[in-house]
């Protein structure tokens, strides 16, 4: 289907375009042209900014029944992770695909247009299979579909519930039991019956050294290398683990990760918070990405992790909103910016256009999807329009469009947002799934009752 959209501003990667016509077919750009002052006859106008579509590269659907909930109190991530697991227990194929559509559509209001979904609960109750043994990963699909997104579904190796010793891991807990597949190769053998398809592609995640005895952990690379497909790891996002692994391994779980080949050009490490200097200079120098969570990161009292020494070694950054304690990657690029200022009470570490990169280009290359993140003939139709009129955005441009997007705009300002050349947002309203709101609080309301 052929579709023209004129924009009133455009964000072309360095610079900030006023009136660019997007002609656009079967949902790529196929032509950008400058200079047209007003909308051509039959376009669509983006009244606004428009910017590549953004790329959330670490999602957990069901965590955004915790919004509010966890902030009862105090505690660790310890102890956020119990309230977790009783969410968990609750959920079905069914209400995981209520849930997720109206989180996905969420998303897709904050002008999300890609998202990478860190898959872990797999069974039902006890560990018992589905009928179907992927049932809960299809209805995340299913759910990205029925909320115009494209989605990477990276499904998940979850073995064990810690470190025992070098050769074995310890038994899941009850709850962790709907997360297992007892083996690795388990694991791959259910995961190989999931298929890409137009908005969706199948990656692969490693749920941490902890999770995944040593002995297992080149099964799950095995099976991402032989489909070139990402694979991404929860990284050294508590001390407790890398403490764990040195007991155990006599090493650093990025050491240990190193040495079973899971780290590579198309892994992901997400968090990367506690390293050392070795640990950086392993994942820099195999091109090993890096993920950052800044608002979860912060919600969870995990710390700061060295974004800018881990792009400086070589790895390049992307950006996720993990437990959606807030769904806005503009205020997780900001936070990134704005938590390296308090670390070293200095400011500009990243230009506004880097941080913009790690919110598109570099989420979409993180989850799988490197045609998309840019506005160029070739690139995936997928874009995100925020409003230049709001009391948060009305300031100066051309000149400062990207500024005005990573460190003045949030979620709210977003006014469409196009995934393959189809609007999924108008003016601020999603056209698939119009009740949101309700959505996700009949899907929430239902898994706290």
């Amino acid at each position: 289907m052929q579709v023209t959209y004129w924009l009133e501003h455009a964000w072309l990667d360095t610079h900030v375009e006023p009136g660019v016509v997007l002609e656009t077919d079967g949902g790529r750009i196929t032509a950008v042209r400058k200079e047209v002052p007003t909308p051509p006859p039959g376009a669509t106008a983006l009244r606004g900014l428009t910017l590549p579509g953004l790329a959330n590269a670490h999602s957990h659907a069901f965590h955004r029944a915790l919004r509010s909930t966890v902030q009862v109190g105090s505690g660790t991530f310890w102890t956020w992770r119990d309230v977790m697991y009783g969410v968990s227990a609750r959920l079905t194929p069914d209400s995981y695909h209520a849930l997720a559509r109206a989180v996905y559509a969420e998303m897709a209001l904050a002008g999300i247009t890609a998202v990478g979904e860190f898959h872990y609960l797999h069974h039902g109750p006890g560990g018992t299979p589905y009928d179907e043994p992927n049932a809960m990963g299809e209805a995340l699909i299913a759910a990205a579909a029925d909320a115009g997104i494209r989605i990477t579904l990276l499904d998940t190796a979850y073995l064990a519930s810690g470190l025992v010793d070098r050769r074995r891991g310890a038994a899941p807990t009850q709850h962790q039991q709907r997360f297992s597949d007892g083996t690795a190769q388990a694991w791959a053998e259910r995961v190989s019956l999931l298929k890409d398809r137009e908005y969706a592609r199948i990656g692969a995640a490693v749920h941490s050294v902890r999770a995944v005895p040593a002995s297992q952990l080149s099964t799950v690379a095995e099976w991402a290398g032989a489909r070139s497909a990402p694979l991404h790891v929860h990284l050294s996002e508590q001390t407790a683990e890398n403490e764990a692994c040195q007991t155990a391994h006599g090493c650093t779980p990025t050491r240990l990760l190193a040495d079973h080949g899971v780290l590579g050009p198309r892994t992901t490490g997400v968090h990367n918070t506690h390293l050392t200097a070795g640990d950086i200079s392993l994942i820099g120098s195999t091109q090993t990405g890096t993920c950052m969570c800044p608002t979860t990161e912060r919600d969870l009292a995990d710390g700061i992790g060295p974004a800018v020494r881990l792009q400086q070694a070589g790895s390049p950054l992307a950006l996720g909103s993990d437990s959606h304690a807030v769904i806005d990657m503009f205020e997780e690029a900001r936070a990134m910016e704005l938590n390296e200022r308090l670390r070293t009470r200095t400011r500009g570490h990243w230009t506004a256009a880097a941080l913009l990169r790690a919110a598109t280009a570099g989420g979409h290359a993180a989850i799988g999807w490197p045609e998309a993140g840019t506005i160029e003939p070739g690139a995936l139709a997928d874009l995100t329009t925020i409003a230049l009129d709001t009391v948060r955005t009305a300031g100066p441009l051309p000149r400062l469009g990207a500024e005005t997007a990573v460190f003045a705009a949030s979620a709210a300002d977003v006014r469409h947002t196009v995934v393959g050349g189809r609007q999924v947002v108008r003016d601020g309203v999603h056209v698939l799934v119009p009740d949101v709101p309700q959505a996700l609080a009949r899907s929430i309301d239902a898994l706290h009752a």
